[in-house]
């Protein structure tokens, strides 16, 4: 896979920063594990506080009396405790990272519905720091209360309809001492009637916190593209998936190539629905003459519901190319008169950046991270203004409206801790190559 420009030794400084952290888990995690079940391979899961713990797999029981602090909330509850992670699918550039992430988006909903209606669902996330880049694999924590025979079958009812490779499924258990001990199971290639067979019987022991959360090395290959052509890679990998796919790289192809920004101002409103954006654009306008664009632009968001309901990777690729788009919408009008523009490059970051980094704000990555960073070959603004509103009349705004909602505006809704961590990613200041 070949790195943006820059990339690759930042993520090298990265893995030196982190280095001594993982060679301290290692030695807590012991020397035992054996080749492919658990070497290499590091863990976060998000507890029920929505803090993070931290854990390895390995096959000895070592000397501790204790299993890891935090875990036991999540996986020691009455009931029946599971795991699924989606592996890093084969492929070359981003073709297997579609893969994985259009299987673990398919599992999730699959997950959301009967006969797991009852259990609690959390994210859990495998990741590598062995040698960069960091490849984060995302998956699940199930718990199920009543430890009922139908949710293991339809676990296996699951795991039958995934292609190769496909998830193993974790099952949790504490021994006499209180030792907590996970079984892997797997589901043999041709299997045909069979059902699953063990592994391997892995004890599950604590790592320490990595410096960065084990996500953010990553972000730049899977929701904050830093360029154009990285945006692009992931739509070229997707028009035999998705029509409209082409259809918007046709558009991306009609736009001119190293636009510059005319003499008039650019100004960029950011601001969640129903905070006044509407308003405020429409005085601006007013008052400077301006004009007015949104993003996406008109000619991408007839298939903004279709991208809306794809894996992040994809969607989080439509609002990027999108905002290439408008630049070049930009580039023209500010050569005749100001330009007023509806959200723009830091919604699509902020939005990203929320749904991808599990757990409370302190993981976001912190001020002057590089993932903050501007995009080179984008054009950018003269000014950004950030609008807010009191949440409860913001909802009542939306209620009395009945505007339709993206799948970040309904979140933003019902999910205290991803409104916290947009609101903390708004103030955020990028800096500008």
């Amino acid at each position: 896979m070949a790195l943006i420009p820059g990339l690759g030794g930042f993520l090298l400084r990265l893995w030196e920063r982190m280095r001594p952290q993982v060679a301290a888990a290692r030695r807590q995690a012991s020397a035992a594990c054996p080749p492919g079940l658990g070497q290499d391979r590091f863990f976060v899961a998000e507890l029920p506080d929505s803090g993070l713990a931290h854990f390895a797999l390995c096959l000895d029981a070592g000397d501790s009396a204790g299993g890891p602090s935090g875990l036991e909330s999540l996986l020691l509850r009455p009931g029946r405790s599971y795991s699924l992670c989606v592996p890093a699918a084969p492929g070359a550039g981003y073709s297997g990272r579609i893969r994985a992430a259009r299987l673990h988006h398919r599992l999730l909903q699959q997950l959301s519905q009967d006969p797991f209606q009852k259990c609690q669902l959390r994210r859990l996330l495998s990741y590598s720091p062995e040698s960069p880049p960091v490849v984060t694999e995302k998956g699940f924590i199930l718990w199920d209360p009543r430890d009922c025979l139908k949710t293991q079958r339809a676990l296996e009812a699951l795991l039958r309809g995934c292609e190769a490779p496909r998830p193993q499924l974790g099952v949790f258990e504490a021994d006499h001492s209180g030792l907590l001990w996970q079984q892997l199971w797997e589901l043999p290639e041709g299997a045909g009637d069979e059902g699953l067979k063990l592994v391997g019987k892995l004890r599950v022991v604590p790592t320490e916190q990595p410096p960065l959360h084990p996500s953010v090395p990553d972000l730049p290959m899977s929701v904050v593209f830093p360029s154009l052509e990285e945006a692009r890679k992931v739509f070229e990998e997707c028009t035999s998936l998705i029509p409209e796919a082409q259809e918007v790289l046709n558009l991306v192809d009609k736009c001119p190539k190293n636009i510059q920004k005319g003499k008039f101002p650019v100004i960029v409103i950011e601001g969640l629905d129903a905070t006044g954006k509407t308003t405020v654009t429409e005085k601006v306008a007013e008052v400077l003459n301006a004009v007015f664009l949104k993003s996406p632009p008109p000619c991408v968001s007839q298939w903004r519901k279709i991208f809306d309901n794809e894996p992040t990777i994809i969607r989080r690729a439509y609002y990027s190319l999108g905002n290439y788009i408008i630049a070049s919408e930009i580039a023209k009008e500010s050569t005749q008169a100001p330009v007023i523009i509806d959200r723009y490059w830091h919604s699509t970051a902020a939005y990203a950046i929320a749904t991808e980094i599990i757990g409370l704000p302190h993981y976001l990555p912190p001020v002057h991270h590089p993932v903050y960073q501007w995009p080179k070959d984008l054009l950018k603004p003269d000014i950004i203004l950030l609008l807010t509103v009191n949440p409860e009349e913001r909802i009542q705004r939306i209620q009395g409206r009945g505007i339709s909602k993206t799948k970040e505006e309904a979140e933003l809704e019902t999910n205290r801790l991803f409104r916290e961590k947009t609101s903390a990613l708004s103030t955020v200041p990028t800096s500008c190559p």
